[in-house]
C-alpha cells in the first residue's frame, strides 16, 4: 500500500525494507548497554553481531550491511579496530553511524572522534545537542558525560541547533541527528523535526546508544538515496516507543527496568498503522 504522502510513504517504506531485509549489523560498542542494543536491533528486525577486535573487524564488517561505532566505554584498543572497520565500510558502500558518547568529558574522547573524522566518512552522526557542540566547534566545551542523556541542553533553542546542525552536517556529509526534546535530523539542506517521546527516556542508561544502533538497520536496509528518511523513521520508532512504554508502566504501577523492557517490546510489536498513526514529524 501506498500514501499519497510523500513523508508517510517513506516512513513505510523505511520501516519494511527492515522486516524484508534484516540487515546484519556490526557495532563496535560500549559494554554498559551492548546487550540493550543487540535486543533493539533485534526487535525492529535486523540482527546485530558485536565485533572489536583488530584481527577480525574487517572480516565481520564485510558480512554486513552497515556500521555502529560508539564510544561510550573507549579503550585505546579499540581505536584502530574502529578507524580499519570503518575503511572497510566505506570501501564497500556501507553506511556507518557515529555516536560519540560523552565526547566533552576528555581529551581522549575528543581527539578519537576528531581522528575517526579524519580517518573514516560517517553517513549519521547522533548525539544530544551538547555532543554534537562539541564536535561541531571541535574543542571540549563541557566536561559533562551525559548532559540529563538525551535531554537538549535549555541553553539552546530549537533555530540554534538546526543552524548547527545544518552546518555540521556540510561539514562533514554526514546526517546529524540531534535528540532530545524536540529530535532534529538534517543532511544540511532538508530538516525534519521529531516531537515524539517521553521524558523518563532520559531516566534509564542506553537510550541513545539503542537508537543509534537502530539507525543501523535501517541505514543498511535503505538506498543510499533514502537514508535521511530511514533516520527518520528510526528516531521517530524510538520516541513512539518510550510514548507507548510510559503508557505501560503508569498502567501496571511499575518502574524504571520495566520501562526499558517495555521500549524493546514496542520496537519488536511496532507495525505500519502504529507508526502513522502516533509518528510526529514535520519537514521544513
Amino acid at each position: 500500500m501506498d500514501y499519497k504522502d510523500d513523508k508517510l510513504n517513506d516512513i513505510v517504506v523505511s520501516l519494511r525494507r527492515v522486516k524484508e531485509k534484516a540487515p546484519l549489523v556490526h557495532n563496535i560498542t560500549n559494554y554498559v548497554t551492548v546487550n540493550d542494543c543487540a535486543n533493539i536491533i533485534l526487535a525492529c528486525g535486523g540482527s546485530p553481531i558485536m565485533a572489536d577486535d583488530l584481527n577480525e573487524v574487517e572480516d565481520i564488517t564485510s558480512i554486513c550491511n552497515s556500521l555502529v561505532i560508539n564510544i561510550g566505554t573507549l579503550n585505546e584498543s579499540t581505536i584502530l579496530s574502529m578507524i580499519k572497520a570503518g575503511k572497510k565500510s566505506n570501501e564497500l558502500n556501507h553506511p556507518v553511524i557515529l555516536d560519540p558518547v560523552g565526547i566533552g568529558a576528555s581529551k581522549f574522547r575528543m581527539y578519537t572522534v576528531s581522528k575517526l573524522l579524519e580517518e573514516v566518512h560517517f553517513s549519521v552522526i547522533r548525539g544530544n545537542a551538547s555532543e554534537i557542540k562539541v564536535i561541531y566547534k571541535g574543542d571540549d566545551t563541557t566536561t559533562d558525560i551525559d548532559i540529563n542523556s538525551d535531554k537538549q541542553s535549555t541553553s539552546y533553542n530549537t533555530n540554534e541547533l538546526i543552524g548547527m546542525a545544518k552546518q555540521l552536517s556540510q561539514r562533514t556529509g554526514a546526517i546529524i541527528v540531534i535528540t532530545g526534546e524536540i529530535d532534529i535530523i538534517t543532511n544540511g539542506e532538508k530538516v525534519y523535526k521529531i516531537k515524539n517521546g517521553n521524558p523518563m527516556m532520559g531516566k534509564i542508561k542506553g537510550t541513545g546508544c539503542m537508537l543509534s544502533a537502530m539507525m543501523g538497520a535501517f541505514c543498511g536496509a535503505s538506498k543510499s538515496s533514502k537514508q535521511l528518511e530511514a533516520v527518520t523513521t528510526s528516531v521517530s520508532m524510538m520516541g513512539l516507543a518510550g510514548e507507548y512504554a510510559y503508557a505501560k508502566v503508569l498502567e501496571n504501577q511499575r518502574g524504571m527496568s520495566s520501562f526499558r523492557m517495555h521500549v524493546i517490546e514496542s520496537i519488536s510489536k511496532m507495525d505500519e498503522p502504529m507508526l502513522l498513526t502516533g509518528a510526529k514529524i514535520e519537514c521544513y
